[in-house]
């Protein structure tokens, strides 16, 4: 594959998984300053590795997740938690990766991914309302 066919196949999976109203966002913030980076972005992550046939996209999200929880990267974290309604992650899924992250990363870790996992997903205290599931 091309470096334009990966950026092109990265865009199109990026735009998948995070929305064409955030893509555009972010495309439309991009300067000359880090044009190259966002580029290197969307060819290396999007572009290459979520475009791989391994792994299906709630997995790839999952892993995500997990991932950027245990590094504590909450503002990627919180994107990707919302990107969860595209990628076809569960909140059962979601709640089982971050006992993963307690115990392998640590709670603390697990402790703020809950508390933002809940808030961007609009989850409730039981009495105040549902789910989503």
């Amino acid at each position: 594959m091309s470096d334009n066919e990966r950026f092109e196949a990265g865009m199109t999976v990026r735009r998948e998984v995070l929305g064409a109203a955030h893509v555009d966002r972010a495309e439309g913030r991009k300067t000359s300053f880090d044009a190259d980076f966002q580029r290197f972005i969307t060819e290396g992550a999007w572009g290459s590795v979520w475009t791989r046939p391994g792994l299906d996209r709630p997995i790839r999200s999952l892993l995500t997740l997990s991932i950027l929880a245990s590094l504590g990267h909450w503002d990627e974290f919180a994107m990707h938690i919302r990107a969860s309604r595209n990628t076809g992650a569960t909140v059962d899924q979601i709640k089982e990766a971050l006992f993963h992250v307690a115990v392998y990363a640590g709670v603390p870790a697990a402790n703020r991914g809950y508390a933002i996992a809940r808030d961007e997903l609009g989850i409730l205290p039981d009495s105040e309302g549902e789910q989503r599931g």
